[in-house]
């Protein structure tokens, strides 16, 4: 199969068309065009009574094709707004999301992950990519992300686990993870959404402690 395409036509590759067309002759070797004469072309066919006709009824459809290549790019245009708007839309929907979402390889490590993911991991997104998730996890739940892992990577089917964030600046968080294959291919897709768990440790951190001894 050739893998040649086809260039669009040029200025004078159109005109000599335009001329073999109207006066049924072979395009002329020695023909000299620039982009603007096509319509002093058909002017001067159409003052002849002999390519009159064809000339005219060549410009009507000139004229016709014009209007629908301007219709066709303004419609164009209307379309590449709308997926500019969609993609803004699926780009906040994915960033503001109301849980941790990330995208990581085979053996874990983060290649994508979200606003709220990089809260919840207490870093800057940038500093992130390239770091394994289950560094930021206790022993006993980054074992069980592993396992949920392999899991979906023998069936292929979502599967989930309880996990448990080391602690940082004195709290700890507890998370469900909802893990599935990604869909690109690369890995699994997790998404992380923090449990009553952690929200009753935040509140017991919140709570001030007696003072024992006092009067």
């Amino acid at each position: 199969m050739s893998s040649k395409t086809s260039k669009p036509a040029g200025p004078k590759s159109l005109r000599l068309r335009a001329l073999s067309h109207i006066t049924g002759q072979s395009d002329p070797p020695d023909a000299r065009v620039n982009s603007a004469d096509a319509l002093a072309v058909l002017h001067e066919l159409a003052s002849s009574p002999l390519t009159a006709a064809s000339s005219l009824k060549l410009l009507h459809e000139l004229q016709v094709h014009q209007v629908e290549l301007d219709i066709q790019e303004e419609e164009l245009r209307r379309a590449v707004a709308d997926l500019e708007t969609a993609l803004f839309r699926q780009v906040q929907l994915h960033d503001f999301a109301p849980a941790g979402i990330f995208s990581v390889d085979r053996a874990g490590v983060l290649c994508e992950l979200n606003r709220t993911g990089a809260q919840m991991l207490g870093f800057e997104r940038d500093l992130l990519i390239g770091r394994a998730l289950d560094s930021f996890l206790e022993p006993d739940s980054s074992r069980a992300l592993h396992a949920a892992l392999t899991r979906v990577a023998d069936t292929a089917t979502v599967d989930g686990c309880a996990l448990h964030f080391a602690e940082r600046d004195g709290v700890s968080k507890a998370a469900y993870a909802s893990v599935g294959p990604d869909p690109a291919g690369r890995g699994f897709l997790i998404v992380c959404v923090e449990t009553r768990e952690s929200v009753r440790d935040a509140l017991v951190q919140a709570v001030p402690r007696p003072i024992l001894g006092g009067t």
